[in-house]
């Protein structure tokens, strides 16, 4: 299920010569930024895949701290799809745990999951088309509906969209204005920590850079992300952190700018197009 790919040899520093991070596993890629500080969400040695005994994650690692955004890339079939459902409880784990704030969370129902304050945007199928927009958004707080006035008040502020056609079906929207219908219905439960499935896919640059746009709003209100995303190169420019995944383990991890410019994470993940930015 995943494409051939040299899989790169980990070291045992965090960075190489030119100060860009090279290590698997994903345990030093934080090293010194955040210092005494213990991330929210923690996912350890995941193994995990649709088909019994038919792995696609092969012992992924991953760290969230506070207010990051933390990007996944790698090529098509590595397993990033793969590790944010299996975070979010839609692929079976059977190895490895996930922690969020310190709490095992591993194999939780996404309704559990969305109880704890953790949200989930797919990347298809991820709106009601027949409802309208303010009915898809209250499909987001069905758990909490007495928070409907302020929470609604804090989406609209975000996309002033949806606050304009309210009665608007969902179904007869564009790409980019369905993403922001489904990342306000995730965020409606005000949710700590937010997962995003290839957010860009489908969408015309214009609106990948609208939707880029609105995700790191959404981060700097204060809501830690992790974003899986095929435009590696703008991923990177906004992430915090980023992990490289290859053939379901953990290829390379760093600083988002830092990965953005390690010469064979470009030759091996990001093609010419990072070659020539």
């Amino acid at each position: 299920m995943s494409e051939d790919a040299t899989q790169p040899e980990p070291t045992d520093d965090a960075t190489d010569a030119d100060g860009a991070a090279d290590t698997a596993g994903g345990s030093s890629a934080d090293d010194g930024l955040y210092d005494g500080e213990e991330p929210i969400l923690v996912a350890q040695d995941l193994v995990a895949g649709y088909i019994p005994d038919v792995n696609i994650l092969n012992g992924c690692n991953l760290s969230l701290y506070d207010g990051e955004l933390v990007g996944i890339i790698g090529p098509n079939g590595a397993g990033k799809s793969t590790l944010i459902k299996s975070m979010f409880g839609l692929v079976q784990i059977s190895d490895g745990q996930v922690l969020l704030h310190g709490e095992d969370i591993t194999n939780l129902d996404g309704h559990e999951l969305v109880s704890k304050g953790v949200g989930y945007v797919p990347q298809t199928r991820n709106i009601f088309p027949s409802l309208t927009i303010e009915e898809n958004l209250e499909m987001g707080l069905y758990l909490r509906p007495s928070a409907w006035k302020d929470r609604y008040a804090f989406i609209c502020e975000l996309f002033p969209l949806l606050r304009e056609r309210p009665k608007q079906r969902a179904g007869s929207l564009s790409g980019g204005e369905r993403q922001m219908v489904a990342m306000g219905r995730a965020l409606m439960m005000d949710p700590s920590v937010l997962f995003l499935d290839e957010p860009s896919a489908g969408l015309s640059p214009a609106n990948q850079d609208d939707v880029f746009r609105r995700i790191a709003e959404i981060n700097e209100a204060g809501i830690s992300i992790v974003m899986v995303e095929q435009n590696a190169s703008i991923c990177l420019q906004i992430c915090d952190r980023g992990y490289v995944l290859d053939q379901g383990t953990n290829a390379y991890t760093g600083g988002g700018d830092e990965l953005l410019k390690d010469p064979k994470v470009i030759e091996l993940y990001l093609g010419t197009l990072a070659k020539a930015m």
